[in-house]
């Protein structure tokens, strides 16, 4: 799950922004340095996914991620740092202004299911930019750090949470 929010807070709105990968995209990514072998190929990456360069993804190795799946699905899901705290995240329905509220179980909060060494952030051009105006020295990025800005682009970091479990509707 790539997910916005106050790393003290068990709950809140905004789920609406976050986005669900359905598959690690990790191993699903590009080198930045492969970027060009990329848009060779219509945008589309070996493991199938479209890459689109008006809202694109990078991890904290320099690796361009396929977008999760947004709005955030509702349901309940099992969720982990990969720390000490494993519990319950639900999502709600959107309601009918599509906002969508989150909760974590047993008094968690949302850092305590932060999986901190996995670090993501979504890019938006604003000016030219790329994953050719990514610079390859910035990464790998420190656990724990902000995503490297790239030029011509805005940026928005994410906290990721692993997905052990998704309860049956």
């Amino acid at each position: 799950i790539a997910a916005l929010g106050d790393p003290k807070a068990s709950s809140g709105s905004g789920a609406s922004q976050w986005g669900l990968w359905r598959k690690d995209p990790g191993p699903r990514g590009v080198w930045l340095r492969q970027f060009a072998d990329l848009e060779k190929a219509g945008g589309v990456a070996p493991a199938g996914w479209k890459f689109d360069r008006n809202d694109w993804w990078l991890e904290e190795h320099g690796l361009i991620m396929e977008a999760p799946e947004f709005p955030m699905p509702p349901g309940r899901y099992l969720v982990t740092g990969g720390r000490e705290v494993t519990t319950v995240l639900t999502v709600t329905p959107p309601d009918a202004k599509g906002e969508q509220q989150w909760s974590l179980e047993d008094d968690a909060k949302l850092f305590d299911v932060t999986h901190l060494p996995c670090r993501s952030a979504r890019y938006t051009p604003n000016g030219g930019g790329s994953p050719a105006t990514a610079k390859e020295t910035d990464f790998p990025v420190t656990p724990g750090a902000e995503m490297p800005a790239v030029q011509g682009c805005n940026k928005q970091d994410y906290a990721v949470l692993f997905v052990i479990g998704v309860e049956k509707a």
